[in-house]
């Protein structure tokens, strides 16, 4: 915990105040992404990375050469329910190496991965931290959010004895989708989640919000009103400058990828808006959303035919339109 402490706390400071966000639902999607082009058609990560089980909860690392993930795919080390696998690549244009589970890249480091099972990692932007959710002994009831510090950001076999955030976001119930916000522009930094019955019962999860305070703990998580809708809202993933956030919700019936945008980080988010880009969205259910650092590249987990599995990885990308800085 003290390096924790000692690595964020430092960057809390005062919030400003911002305008609220007007006009359709819609329209406000268009007007708070003029920097971007369209999703791209969705790219199934190939067999390489993905099983015959399900594979979900994406994460990739801040230089995109580490590919994070949860699996329960048959394999030696797997420790009996869902575990954390890294695949790696030299550089951007090559292909992935083939997924690895942590506990077998880092032996006689304290494990990641245990027989409670790990799933959905997200990473801090500077990369120094891991959080994600586990059942495991210690935690506060069902699954919690834990994180795990590294001190050297691109060694992969580098994580340390996972701690558990505390009850500020942790309760007897399941919380999963851990989702960092470091907020550039000096504010508090925010772990935004989500929180449903149980692992079992899902069926009607809310995103919360939690600060970080001064003495490096969270505080008590608040809900995030405008994101929630009275089913599965699940997973947000929020574009480093704190403008966009991905979430999968069922609130139109099946569970599908939504968007939120807002003015600044200070004003409320708008009422999310299922994704209309060309086949992010299908009849089958697409979960599990993860925006890259740079804000080009979206991962998500699909069950589609034409997968490898129960539940494949899916790639879509963007681009950055000429004139529209950051």
């Amino acid at each position: 915990m003290n390096k924790w402490t000692t690595g964020v706390a430092t960057n809390i400071c005062a919030q400003v105040t911002t305008l609220l966000v007007a006009g359709t639902l819609v329209s406000n999607y268009a007007a708070a992404q003029p920097k971007y082009s369209q999703w791209s058609k969705p790219v199934n990560l190939g067999c390489t990375i993905n099983s015959a089980a399900a594979d979900q909860g994406p994460a990739l690392s801040k230089n995109g050469l580490s590919l994070y993930f949860a699996s329960q795919r048959a394999d030696p080390n797997a420790q009996g329910a869902a575990d954390i696998y890294v695949a790696q690549r030299a550089s951007t244009g090559d292909p992935w190496g083939p997924p690895v589970n942590l506990n077998a890249l880092e032996p006689g480091r304290p494990a990641i991965n245990t027989a409670a099972g790990e799933n959905t990692p997200n990473f801090s932007r500077d990369g120094h931290y891991m959080f994600f959710i586990s059942g495991r002994p210690g935690g506060f009831g069902d699954f919690d959010i834990w994180a795990s510090y590294r001190e050297h950001v691109h060694d992969d076999s580098a994580w340390t004895t996972p701690f558990n955030l505390g009850r500020g976001i942790n309760s007897s119930a399941f919380e999963g989708g851990p989702g960092y916000f470091e907020n550039e522009e000096g504010g508090v930094p925010q772990l935004y989640f989500n929180r449903g019955a149980s692992q079992a019962d899902q069926s009607n999860t809310q995103i919360l919000m939690a600060e970080l305070q001064a003495d490096g703990t969270f505080g008590n998580a608040v809900e995030v009103t405008e994101l929630n809708s009275r089913r599965t809202d699940s997973r947000p993933s929020i574009r480093h400058d704190g403008l966009e956030l991905f979430l999968f919700s069922n609130r139109d019936g099946n569970l599908d990828i939504y968007v939120a945008t807002r003015e600044s980080i200070d004003a409320p988010w708008n009422t999310p808006v299922r994704l209309s880009d060309p086949e992010i969205n299908t009849s089958s259910n697409e979960i599990n959303p993860h925006i890259s650092a740079d804000g080009l590249t979206l991962l998500f987990a699909s069950d589609r035919p034409g997968g490898c599995g129960l539940q494949d990885l899916y790639m879509s990308t963007r681009t950055k339109l000429k004139g529209k800085g950051e």
